[in-house]
């Protein structure tokens, strides 16, 4: 048996040179070809790639570790902890968040309260709005808080007392005021264009009581009366045109100490005879004009009875 060897250079750029002998085994007896010779590829990268390669995984380092750097400064600056971020608490009752906070966008919320020893304030440069919508997305409350106005639209508007107790409430047919007492404090009182259904309209115990329509006709109904009443003044009626006291079952009752009647015209007497006779006795025309008539031992009506033709 004989062993031939062949020697295979392989050079590889940057390297020293390194040799491979190659042995064949042969018998005796037999003839074996010799092999030809072989080539030997480069396999890798060399040269300017891999100087690339090298640049780009340095560049992915430089950036990795910048994006970390960022992630931990906005992790520090926005105050996330496992509890919230900042003055932002999450709680199993929702979210809770402490200080003063600025929101730029519309704030969707169930439920907006303050802490138990603090108030809750709402501060805007133009105006508050308050929504409440139903189901399905529409508005069917808003209460708008603006610079110089405060509006509201609702089916019904109600204000309630700490007890439940209905205060105020406004809907398109009526108003109602559930106090005990209704006070207007201005000085030019209260205006009402159409009806107002009260059971007593008095007025402070130092002013004065004033019913007054400057244009229409003032009315007062009841069904069991109408009661007027001055404890310690005068009541006063005054008209441009006539004055009219009127009872279709009963009667008209003028029950005083005095009646003074200033004004009353004095009837003419049919001769033109004068008296200056100042005691005079009241007559009565058939349409119920009242005149006076110069008294005397008998009642002289008829005698001065020419305006009542």
């Amino acid at each position: 048996m004989n062993l031939e060897s062949d020697t295979i250079s392989i050079e590889e750029p940057g390297h020293q040179q390194m040799v491979r002998q190659q042995y064949t085994t042969t018998t005796d007896g037999s003839s074996l070809e010799r092999p030809e010779r072989q080539y030997v590829y480069n396999i890798g990268i060399y040269g300017w790639r891999k100087r690339c390669l090298y640049l780009f995984v340095l560049l992915l380092l430089i950036v990795l570790v910048v994006n970390f750097a960022l992630t931990i400064w906005i992790l520090k600056v926005m105050w996330f902890s496992p509890s919230g971020m900042g003055h932002l608490r999450v709680t199993s009752e929702g979210l809770r968040l402490e200080g003063e906070s600025e929101f730029l966008y519309p704030l969707y919320a169930k439920e907006i309260r303050s802490r138990v020893d603090n108030s809750l304030h709402l501060h805007s440069s133009q105006n508050v709005t308050v929504n409440a919508r139903n189901s399905e997305g529409q508005i069917t409350g808003r209460l708008t808080v603006g610079p110089g106005l405060v509006e509201t639209h609702g089916q019904q508007f109600q204000i309630n007392s700490d007890k439940g107790k209905m205060l105020f409430s406004v809907d398109e047919k009526e108003v109602l005021v559930g106090t005990d007492k209704l006070v207007v404090t201005g000085p030019g009182g209260a205006l009402f264009e159409h009806s107002v259904e009260t059971p007593l309209v008095r007025a402070d115990s130092s002013k004065q009581l004033r019913l007054e329509s400057p244009t229409r006709s003032l009315s007062m109904d009841a069904p069991k009366g109408v009661y007027i009443k001055a404890q310690t003044g005068e009541i006063e009626a005054i008209s441009r045109r006539d004055i009219k006291l009127q009872s279709s079952d009963g009667s008209v009752v003028l029950d005083a100490e005095k009646i003074f009647l200033p004004k009353l015209p004095q009837g003419t007497k049919t001769n033109s005879a004068d008296s200056s006779q100042e005691l005079y006795e009241i007559c009565v025309c058939p349409d119920g004009k009242l005149y006076l008539s110069v008294a005397a031992t008998k009642s002289t009506c008829r005698e001065y009875s020419r305006d009542c033709q």
